[in-house]
Protein backbone atom coordinates (compact mmCIF):
# COMPACT_ATOMS: atom_id res chain seq x y z
CA UNK A 1 0.00 0.00 0.00
CA UNK A 2 2.77 2.30 1.08
CA UNK A 3 4.62 2.19 -2.10
CA UNK A 4 1.53 2.70 -4.70
CA UNK A 5 1.29 5.85 -1.97
CA UNK A 6 5.15 7.05 -2.79
CA UNK A 7 4.11 6.37 -6.59
CA UNK A 8 1.26 9.02 -6.84
CA UNK A 9 2.53 11.92 -4.13
CA UNK A 10 6.38 11.69 -4.64
CA UNK A 11 7.27 14.98 -7.09
CA UNK A 12 3.94 16.59 -6.23
CA UNK A 13 2.64 19.63 -4.18
CA UNK A 14 5.73 19.54 -2.61
CA UNK A 15 5.77 15.76 -1.45
CA UNK A 16 9.46 13.92 -1.41
CA UNK A 17 10.67 10.56 -0.29
CA UNK A 18 12.71 11.20 2.52
CA UNK A 19 16.28 9.82 2.34
CA UNK A 20 19.12 8.78 4.66
CA UNK A 21 19.10 6.91 7.80
CA UNK A 22 17.30 6.65 11.40
CA UNK A 23 13.98 7.77 11.80
CA UNK A 24 12.18 9.53 8.69
CA UNK A 25 13.92 7.56 6.37
CA UNK A 26 11.49 6.25 3.87
CA UNK A 27 8.46 8.19 5.04
CA UNK A 28 7.00 10.89 2.55
CA UNK A 29 7.66 14.59 3.63
CA UNK A 30 6.81 17.84 2.90
CA UNK A 31 9.01 21.28 3.94
CA UNK A 32 11.53 18.46 5.82
CA UNK A 33 8.00 17.24 7.99
CA UNK A 34 6.73 13.73 7.46
CA UNK A 35 2.92 13.19 6.21
CA UNK A 36 3.30 9.54 5.69
CA UNK A 37 5.30 6.53 6.64
CA UNK A 38 5.29 2.56 7.47
CA UNK A 39 5.99 1.34 10.92
CA UNK A 40 5.32 -2.54 12.03
CA UNK A 41 3.96 -3.11 8.45
CA UNK A 42 1.27 -0.40 8.61
CA UNK A 43 1.07 2.63 6.95
CA UNK A 44 0.83 5.64 8.90
CA UNK A 45 -0.73 9.07 8.44
CA UNK A 46 -0.57 11.99 10.28
CA UNK A 47 -3.69 13.66 9.91
CA UNK A 48 -6.17 16.41 12.51
CA UNK A 49 -6.90 14.96 15.74
CA UNK A 50 -10.81 14.96 15.15
CA UNK A 51 -9.99 13.17 11.93
CA UNK A 52 -8.18 10.35 13.60
CA UNK A 53 -10.94 10.07 16.12
CA UNK A 54 -13.83 9.57 13.18
CA UNK A 55 -11.34 7.14 11.45
CA UNK A 56 -10.66 4.90 14.47
CA UNK A 57 -14.17 5.25 15.25
CA UNK A 58 -15.14 4.04 11.87
CA UNK A 59 -13.06 0.88 12.47
CA UNK A 60 -10.42 2.59 9.49
CA UNK A 61 -7.33 2.00 11.85
CA UNK A 62 -6.20 2.78 15.55
CA UNK A 63 -4.23 5.59 17.34
CA UNK A 64 -0.58 4.90 16.23
CA UNK A 65 1.69 4.25 19.21
CA UNK A 66 5.10 5.04 18.49
CA UNK A 67 6.40 2.92 21.54
CA UNK A 68 5.80 5.13 24.52
CA UNK A 69 2.87 3.89 25.81
CA UNK A 70 0.23 5.71 24.65
CA UNK A 71 -1.51 6.82 21.03
CA UNK A 72 -0.39 10.15 19.44
CA UNK A 73 -3.37 11.89 18.74
CA UNK A 74 -2.60 13.35 15.48
CA UNK A 75 -1.39 9.98 13.82
CA UNK A 76 -3.77 6.86 12.63
CA UNK A 77 -2.34 3.42 11.79
CA UNK A 78 -4.60 2.74 8.71
CA UNK A 79 -5.76 -0.99 9.24
CA UNK A 80 -5.74 -3.71 6.34
CA UNK A 81 -9.31 -2.59 4.70
CA UNK A 82 -8.25 1.01 4.82
CA UNK A 83 -6.50 0.29 1.42
CA UNK A 84 -8.94 1.80 -0.54
CA UNK A 85 -8.93 4.90 1.26
CA UNK A 86 -5.55 5.21 1.58
CA UNK A 87 -4.35 7.80 -1.34
CA UNK A 88 -7.54 9.61 -0.51
CA UNK A 89 -6.62 10.29 3.30
CA UNK A 90 -2.63 10.52 2.25
CA UNK A 91 -3.47 13.49 0.30
CA UNK A 92 -5.13 14.55 3.28
CA UNK A 93 -1.83 14.38 5.09
CA UNK A 94 -0.16 15.81 2.66
CA UNK A 95 -2.44 19.29 2.82
CA UNK A 96 -2.73 19.24 6.50
CA UNK A 97 1.16 18.49 7.09
CA UNK A 98 1.93 21.45 4.25
CA UNK A 99 -0.16 23.79 5.83
CA UNK A 100 1.24 23.26 9.10
CA UNK A 101 5.05 23.49 7.81
CA UNK A 102 4.85 27.54 8.29
CA UNK A 103 4.36 26.99 12.14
Amino acid sequence: MFASLVEALAGHDGAELADGRGFGSGALQVRGRIFAMVSGGRVILKLPAARVSELVSSGNGVAFDAGRGRPMREWIALSDGATTLSLELAREALAFVRGNADE
